[in-house]
């Protein structure tokens, strides 16, 4: 079975990562290296004060970088002599704020797979990022990459 054949007999297919704990020094750290140091992020007391969250709350950045984790987790290994490279994203929400001290997993579900050119396929990921009991999640996303072969 060809890689492009492998890839289209997956789509449909659901995985699902552990949970992650989004916890202050982690907001801390990307408020660091993003330069984005708004209270809401970093100051616990003030965000507990001043927003209707209740305490600081993640980058929503922060929660969509927790992509590339989540996906190393749950997705299946790539074969051998074969790179997956970041295409971009497309429909990326912020559909609920993540309280520091949640728990977070990605859920993705491969929704295409295309060969674009001879040794690149294109797949299209639906990506979900779940909030430990909250109904609604955190983020919803289609995620393109690129499979490129040797």
């Amino acid at each position: 079975m060809s890689i492009l054949d492998t890839y289209k007999s997956r789509i449909g297919e659901t995985h699902r990562s552990d949970w992650f704990l989004i916890d202050q020094d982690r907001v801390d750290a990307f408020a660091d290296v993003t330069l984005d140091h708004q209270f809401i992020h970093v100051d616990p007391e003030r965000a507990a004060r001043e927003t209707p969250f209740g305490g600081p709350i993640a980058h929503g950045f922060l929660t969509l970088s927790m992509l590339s984790h989540f996906a190393g987790q749950a997705l299946p290994p790539f074969p051998d002599k074969v790179i997956g490279i970041n295409y971009g994203f497309d429909k990326v929400r912020f559909l609920s704020p993540v309280r520091v001290g949640s728990k977070l997993r990605g859920v993705f579900t491969l929704k295409s797979a295309e060969e674009r050119k001879p040794g690149q396929i294109q797949l299209v990921q639906d990506c979900t990022v779940e909030i430990e009991g909250s109904a609604s999640p955190a983020l919803a996303a289609q995620w393109l990459s690129l499979v490129v072969t040797g």
